[in-house]
């Protein structure tokens, strides 16, 4: 992908969303980053970049699923925060951009449904609460929005690396 094509993708609405100015810059930086990484491990991606209530969200796919190598969550997760860092750097922002690659995410989502969906056929069987094994920000937001949908409560809870989250009635 050409610096041309990553202008281009971001230029262009994305689900009737454009992105702004602000998030263009945090968007190209990150776009620039990520591409320079795929290009040093020789890998193809395409880069695909939206903006969802404010916050940058990067997508990088392929066809031929080389980029399999990194899209484990860890990894993802370690590309995401060196990619907020170099963000960070060049514009002396924080960065609250998502990254995802080769589909990692939308398998974590499902894979946070199927953790929901047990705790609550746990709760509906008699446990008092169910909880759920650490996880980021990010995935525990996901886990409240799901378990709100489903008529449940949530809370998070512990510090740090322990923070997880708790379902209720």
């Amino acid at each position: 992908m050409t610096e041309q094509d990553t202008a281009a993708t971001v230029e262009a609405p994305v689900d009737d969303v454009t992105v702004d100015d602000d998030a263009r810059d945090e968007a190209d930086i990150a776009a620039d980053y990520i591409e320079e990484l795929l290009d040093i491990c020789d890998l193809d991606g395409d880069i695909e970049i939206e903006e969802r209530a404010g916050r940058v969200y990067l997508s990088v796919t392929d066809e031929g699923g080389a980029l399999r190598v990194l899209s484990k969550p860890d990894t993802v997760s370690a590309l995401q925060e060196l990619t907020r860092i170099a963000v960070q750097a060049e514009t002396g922002e924080f960065s609250r951009l998502i990254l995802d690659v080769g589909g990692s995410r939308d398998a974590r989502a499902t894979e946070l449904q199927r953790l929901v969906d047990t705790a609550v056929e746990r709760i509906e069987a008699g446990s008092a609460s169910a909880a759920l094994p650490p996880m980021s920000s990010y995935e525990r937001k996901l886990v409240h929005d799901l378990v709100a949908e489903k008529g449940f409560r949530s809370e998070s809870e512990g510090e740090g690396r322990d923070r997880h989250t708790v379902v209720t009635r």
